[in-house]
């Protein structure tokens, strides 16, 4: 708990009281948190701390295992967890000991979303997206998994690139970053964001400074190929997109690939040739790409 929240240490008598609502909170025992807020709001009634305790109580109070009804449901459970619980959390344990706490809050809705289907128009009330908010990254790639044609759709592509990236690392997940890339751009925008990644985020930040498009996020489908002009190295990883919508900026991935394995064959040649169709395709692309030879 950071000093804007309770302070173990300190033994005057509100905190006290605070401090045991909280401690029956963080066992997740109703009960046992209910009676210590009562005691609490008897002598403390207009205590700072009342509030967000009380939404923390209610929200162990109103805890359930069966599965919701219908998207509507789920939706009104998730914003509620996300508007007044999870504020609630962070203000009484802090960010790190809050979000710790809230894992179990994700995991029950994500177990109770389960038997949804997904459906485009409510993209974030699936049980993906809400395991991947427990930190369950083998469970969301398993939900990710049953969604037929997953690949194809912005939304659950996204999840299994994070899935994967959470499970391994962000080489087992540059296949789908790339697909996702040629599919979303926002939503490639706002995953490789999440992420954080330390690689990308260098790569991200040089591509938006030197490469020359349309300068907003439809640039972002040409992230892949100009990846490897950057990242040679890169080309297994990447190889691993599957073949997606044929556009020009996955055509270029491809061309890419395909010049870097005849240069390391020396077929001089067809390199030429190769290299023409690049500046043909993208000569902002094909520039990064002869910077380097």
């Amino acid at each position: 708990m950071n000093s804007q929240q309770l302070d173990i240490f300190d033994d005057s008598r509100d905190t006290v009281l605070c401090n045991d609502v909280a401690v029956a909170l963080e066992r997740r025992d109703p009960v046992g948190a209910r009676a210590a807020w009562a005691t609490f709001a008897e002598e403390f009634p207009d205590h700072e701390s009342l509030t967000p305790l009380s939404v923390l109580v209610e929200a162990l109070d109103q805890r359930a295992a069966a599965p919701f009804e219908d998207h509507e449901s789920l939706r009104d459970a998730r914003l509620a967890l996300c508007d007044v619980i999870e504020p609630a959390a962070l203000r009484i344990f802090g960010a790190r000991a809050g979000s710790t706490w809230l894992v179990s809050s994700w995991r029950e809705l994500a177990q109770r979303a389960t038997p949804l289907p997904f459906r485009p128009d409510r993209s974030d009330d699936h049980a993906a997206a809400l395991w991947l908010r427990a930190g369950d990254w083998a469970a969301a790639n398993e939900a990710v998994a049953r969604i037929e044609s997953w690949r194809r759709i912005p939304a659950p592509l996204a999840w299994m690139a994070e899935a994967r990236y959470r499970m391994h690392d962000l080489d087992d997940a540059w296949g789908l970053l790339a697909e996702l890339a040629w599919l979303s751009c926002e939503r490639f925008d706002q995953l490789t964001r999440r992420l954080a990644d330390p690689l990308l985020e260098r790569l991200r930040r040089h591509f938006d400074s030197t490469f020359e498009g349309h300068g907003d996020l439809r640039d972002l489908a040409w992230f892949p190929a100009w990846v490897l002009t950057e990242k040679p190295a890169l080309s297994r990883q990447l190889s691993q997109a599957q073949r997606a919508l044929h556009t020009e900026p996955e055509q270029a991935m491809r061309l890419l690939l395909e010049l870097l394995g005849l240069e390391r064959q020396g077929r001089h040649h067809d390199v030429v040739a190769r290299r023409k169709a690049l500046r043909d395709t993208h000569p902002s692309l094909y520039a990064a790409y002869m910077k380097s030879r």
